[in-house]
């Protein structure tokens, strides 16, 4: 008995000596891959020995339903919510509509049964007050618990400048916000929205002045990658840092962004540690990559609801499929997928419905299982040519995509 109880002892204790996993993620705008790569910021440089990097991408699947523009806030909330504009609504900076179906992750974290914190850091009042929508009955009433925003409207200690000079004493006015509440209160999911280098890129391109303004931003990431390394020596977390940007600039001049070229869709992704998986050594992943990744390394439980719309692939934690996507040939339609896990079974089902973007719920009729190796299914439904509209969900055992076809 007594071998008994201290067996479960242990158990117990050995339990609560996990680290509790926190999360920060980072977007610096506008900073294109080519840029980042030429200029190796050392601050940034040094995360990256520890972690990883790869190119990304932006922008959703060029010619497709998915295709976003590449403009910040479509960005911000491709990141937000794991989807495309199609899904979240948001397609430009301006009267701005975002589809609050779409939970962004900081709902998903709140929803949770574990009593979680988050923070937002930003330069833009609008990521939390619009993208978010904080407060608003639409999330659900949304409760951020450390807030620090606005400032741009407050002209009196940040005096609109020509040069936007102030958009940087804004930026590091946020940075030394998340480096107190990151020491002193860890919340476990934490944004932070950094703008300066997107603003010098729309006035002087690419070139010496947005590579200065990338300086600045290397410095302002060394505090925070300092504040992290206090917080895991002096406490049992373990923190993963996220940075990435939200599009790249024209092939012209830098000045410019919001089009489908390939500098404008290539970003890159930073982390602080070598936590991915195959599906990063694969090639490159997407912005709408980050949200499941998040969620997986903070043990985040997603509803099927939200998991039968995610647009992203977890590229950390296991992975069992990629890349969905519907062909037809005729009157036949046939759904492929990359596998990862060749050996597992994937299940598919059909909605004839888009009712998830009013807030309401698709009916999945199963259609079969198959082989995750085969890498395809084809879908033999009679009448299934004349539907205007239908969405296959692929449920691997690790992870869920989805397709979507509108009949032209």
């Amino acid at each position: 008995m007594r071998i008994s109880c201290l067996f479960f002892l242990l158990l117990s204790i050995s339990a609560s000596a996990q680290p509790t996993p926190k999360v920060v993620f980072v977007i610096a705008d506008g900073i294109p891959a080519d840029v980042m790569e030429r200029l190796q910021p050392p601050a940034i440089r040094q995360i990256i020995q520890t972690g990883k990097y790869s190119r990304a991408y932006v922008g959703g699947v060029k010619g497709t339903y998915k295709e976003t523009p590449t403009i910040s806030a479509p960005g911000y909330n491709n990141l937000l919510t794991g989807v495309w504009g199609n899904k979240h609504n948001v397609w430009n900076n301006d009267n701005q509509h975002p589809n609050y179906n779409y939970p962004s992750i900081f709902r998903l974290v709140k929803s949770q049964k574990r009593p979680l914190t988050s923070a937002v850091f930003s330069t833009w009042l609008d990521n939390r007050t619009v993208l978010l929508g904080e407060g608003l009955p639409q999330t659900g009433n949304l409760a951020i618990d450390y807030m620090f925003d606005g400032y741009e409207k407050d002209t009196v200690r940040f005096p609109h400048d020509r040069a936007a000079k102030y958009i940087h004493l804004i930026d590091e006015t946020v940075i030394r916000a998340a480096d107190s509440v990151i020491r002193l209160k860890a919340p476990d999911l934490s944004w932070i929205y950094l703008e300066y280098t997107d603003d010098i890129g729309h006035r002087k391109g690419t070139g010496s002045a947005q590579d200065s303004a990338i300086g600045l931003l290397d410095r302002q990431m060394a505090k925070i990658a300092s504040a992290i390394s206090y917080r895991e020596q002096n406490f049992n977390e373990k923190w993963l840092l996220v940075m990435t940007t939200d599009h790249g600039r024209d092939s012209i001049s830098g000045h410019n962004h919001g089009g489908q070229s390939n500098r404008e869709r290539t970003t890159w992704i930073v982390l602080n540690k070598p936590v991915t998986n195959a599906y990063w050594a694969s090639g490159a992943p997407g912005i709408v990559d980050i949200l499941p990744s998040i969620a997986n390394f903070l043990q985040i439980e997603l509803p099927d609801s939200t998991k039968y719309e995610l647009d992203g692939t977890p590229f950390i934690g296991n992975v069992s499929i990629t890349d969905a996507k519907i062909e037809r040939s005729g009157d036949d339609f046939t759904v492929r997928w990359k596998s990862l896990q060749p050996s597992e079974k994937v299940k598919l089902s059909i909605a004839y419905t888009n009712g998830k973007k009013e807030g309401k719920t698709d009916v999945y009729y199963p259609v079969g299982t198959v082989k995750s190796g085969n890498g395809q299914y084809v879908l033999k439904i009679p009448g299934l040519a004349a539907k205007p509209f239908f969405k296959v969900v692929v449920e691997g055992r690790h992870n869920t995509l989805n397709a979507w076809y509108l009949n032209k």
